[in-house]
């Protein structure tokens, strides 16, 4: 039985990435469960005055008429309990309850996956690197995974197309979200060729910047090892390698052109704390070698999948440990890891999970778009709120948010309270 419904209906009441969801489905058993004993009155948790309200107003009528809105839009959707989701999300902490996708997600399964990041803004030594060893690696068969952002993310996204294989992109806004635009021409390619976008957020969503460690935890677990190509200390990169880490993942780093350089400093930090450094695609291939722990992960996630889709109503979850702890697989990185529980600090009051917000690179430097410098000359010296900024600039004041969330995200501008913006001064 699909009971994608129901994981929808737990993430209207208790909100996206929440883990809320899992304290209710660790005491009732499944998402089905969890629904019949919340709207019966379960007092089997504690449940705050907004998710009374929220179970009391969210009906399961109106979560089968998401799945069926999203359809008409060609995005489809799976629940934590659907034959397709991907087993490495399963067993990491606080997995998606839902990930919304368009393309070929069953690209993620029982393959060969590498996790690949990187600087928004590379040297030509990173992307190239990015671009080659992306491109040997998904001609030798594996499946590219990042985050569809500009530099070396599109960069290895594209290695794979470009070698006519699947690559799976992971968003930190709608799939429906034109983000980030100059990507916009690369989505049709990547289709294509048998690639995937997946996003845990609704259609519509705004890149917000808090979205994206969120979404850094899908793209660190997906990966069954990451490689990390050129990254300042503060680069969002940073993130994911860590989380990587922490799931148990090994972490290979490109060593750095200029050991002084600054846009290197996070490579160089990675080196010292232990991860291994990558001279060509012969390491990444060797983790792979039969008979080896990855090996032995991917054919045991392929057989998995096998023996679902030859019995249709088989629940996918009865040969899974349905544990939501962290991965305790031996990494080979030797990094220090962090206890999971500190990685989301959760509100409560309002249901939601307060992140840290992505890293950013510095601002100078930057390949800004026409718009994008426009913005950053209107707040030179000033600190303006958006509508002021809108009328100044004269265009659509939501139009206006998403490209002033990519300039935070770049470093170009930072948010003041109030929706009140100054450009960032380094």
């Amino acid at each position: 039985m699909d009971d994608t419904k129901y994981w929808i209906w737990l993430t209207m009441v208790f909100g996206v990435g929440n883990r809320r969801i899992w304290d209710t489905v660790n005491i009732y058993g499944d998402a089905e469960d969890t629904y019949s004993a919340l709207v019966s009155g379960g007092s089997g948790i504690s449940i705050t005055h907004t998710e009374k309200r929220n179970i009391k107003n969210v009906s399961l009528e109106q979560a089968q008429k998401y799945i069926e809105q999203c359809a008409g839009k060609g995005i489809s959707i799976i629940g934590y309990g659907s034959r397709e989701y991907p087993p490495q999300l399963r067993n990491i902490f606080n997995p998606p309850a839902i990930l919304h996708y368009r393309g070929n997600i069953a690209c993620l399964t029982g393959t060969r996956t590498i996790t690949a990041v990187g600087t928004r803004t590379p040297s030509g030594y990173g992307a190239d690197s990015a671009y080659k060893i992306c491109r040997q690696l998904a001609g030798d068969g594996f499946v590219i995974v990042s985050g569809f952002a500009v530099g070396t993310d599109i960069a290895a996204h594209m290695a794979a197309a470009d070698s006519r294989r699947p690559t799976a992109c992971i968003l930190g806004c709608g799939i429906d979200v034109n983000y980030p635009k100059p990507n916009i021409r690369f989505r049709e390619k990547i289709l294509e060729n048998g690639g995937v976008f997946v996003s845990e957020y609704p259609p519509g969503t705004s890149p917000y910047s808090q979205n994206f460690p969120k979404r850094n935890r899908i793209m660190a677990a997906l990966g069954r090892l990451t490689i990390v190509f050129e990254a300042s200390q503060k680069s969002g990169s940073l993130i994911t390698a860590n989380m990587a880490a922490d799931c148990g993942r090994d972490v290979f780093v490109l060593p750095p052109a200029d050991i002084f350089g600054n846009t290197y400093s996070g490579n160089i930090a990675l080196l010292r704390d232990g991860a291994q450094p990558l001279y060509g695609t012969g390491e990444i291939i060797e983790c792979f070698s039969i008979g080896g722990s990855l090996d032995a992960e991917v054919r045991a996630d392929r057989y998995s999948c096998m023996g679902v889709l030859r019995n249709s109503s088989a629940d996918c979850d009865n040969n899974e440990d349905s544990s939501i702890d962290v991965i305790k697989t031996s990494g080979k990185s030797g990094r220090k890891r962090q206890q999971p529980e500190k990685q989301n600090q959760e509100d409560e009051n309002d249901g939601s999970v307060m992140e840290e917000a992505e890293a950013v690179e510095p601002v100078r430097a930057l390949e800004l778009t026409e718009v994008q410098q426009r913005i950053c000359s209107a707040l030179s010296g000033e600190k303006l709120h958006i509508e002021v900024l809108a009328q100044i600039l004269d265009t659509d004041p939501a139009g206006l948010m998403t490209e002033l969330t990519e300039l935070e995200i770049l470093g170009a501008v930072r948010q003041l309270p109030g929706k009140t913006f100054e450009l960032c001064i380094i």
